[in-house]
């Protein structure tokens, strides 16, 4: 049998997140397939390291695809896989449960750890409880976190590319308008350091300071939800369980009292700074390094080192 890995692209190019669930899927020591929507990204995807074939799969706008024409699309294939992979990302989280239930099959959600071939390990109650889960189906639909995985190299393969039969899409539903989250900076998912914020930062104004900062940098910009439920920061910018999962090299939290919920979704993190005035703030048990202070003078501070490292000859 075969392992598939649903590819996310981007106008002709593979995305990261694609090479890090690559990077999963051949730990299942099993042939690799990518399966791609845009045909423009076919070739990218026949140079990633690992890949035996890219399935082109052509069944409308590659992001018009209603979850349901990417699910029957994956039930077409499902004969010849044991496994099918994806980013945990909102559309695959979609569409992956839909081709499970279609072809009766288990789906397991945000795995961060491959056992082997059946066993997935997964992290309940926001983090507080690791469970190995054990697949008893024919078939494996699993949503992997992206960055508990290693990627592979994006070039050095050489796939066959197959075209697949068309499809019909989805007619039920259709995409009427899209609107994408300003991102400015490093990708969130992706980012070696990302510096976040929480409500500890007062403002908008505020956040967007620490954002200029992490371009500065060259981070990313993350926020709590305590910060973007304030309307400080975009939903697209929130860490933990509730919004995006991390694990850069390193991770500054500014103002952020550390609630289960956002460690939940950064205590992955292989470098954690905190600073906070509160001394017993949650974040401090999975700091590396903590700073009790204000977190504005520890901004100004790095603000003045970076600003005099700029001017220097």
């Amino acid at each position: 049998m075969r392992t598939l890995v649903l590819a996310d692209t981007d106008v002709g190019s593979i995305a990261d997140v694609t090479l890090r669930v690559t990077g999963a899927a051949l730990q299942l020591g099993q042939p690799v397939d990518l399966l791609v929507f845009d045909a423009s990204s076919a070739p990218a995807a026949a140079r990633v390291s690992g890949i035996e074939r890219v399935l082109v799969a052509s069944a409308g706008a590659a992001d018009a695809l209603a979850p349901e024409t990417i699910a029957a699309q994956l039930l077409a294939l499902a004969g010849d896989y044991s496994t099918v992979l994806a980013a945990h990302r909102a559309s695959s989280r979609a569409a992956l449960p839909r081709a499970a239930a279609l072809s009766e099959s288990a789906f397991i959600a945000d795995v961060i750890a491959i056992r082997e071939r059946t066993q997935f390990v997964r992290g309940l109650y926001a983090g507080s409880v690791i469970a190995t889960v054990t697949s008893a189906t024919a078939l494996t639909y699993a949503s992997v976190r992206p960055s508990s995985f290693a990627p592979v190299a994006a070039k050095g393969g050489a796939a066959d590319v197959v075209a697949l039969a068309p499809i019909p899409p989805f007619a039920a539903t259709r995409l009427v308008e899209r609107r994408a989250a300003e991102q400015s900076g490093q990708d969130l998912g992706t980012a070696r350091v990302v510096i976040a914020g929480g409500r500890g930062l007062a403002s908008q104004e505020n956040m967007a300071r620490l954002g200029r900062l992490a371009d500065t940098l060259g981070a990313a910009l993350g926020a709590s939800r305590a910060a973007v439920d304030a309307g400080y920061a975009p939903n697209a910018a929130q860490v933990g369980q509730t919004g995006r999962s991390v694990a850069p090299d390193v991770y500054v939290a500014f103002g952020i009292s550390g609630a289960i919920q956002h460690l939940a979704g950064m205590k992955d993190s292989k470098f954690i700074v905190a600073v906070n005035k509160d001394p017993d703030a949650p974040i401090f048990s999975v700091a590396d390094v903590r700073l009790v202070g204000d977190l504005f003078d520890v901004v100004g501070a790095i603000e003045a080192r970076v600003q005099d490292a700029g001017q220097r000859p």
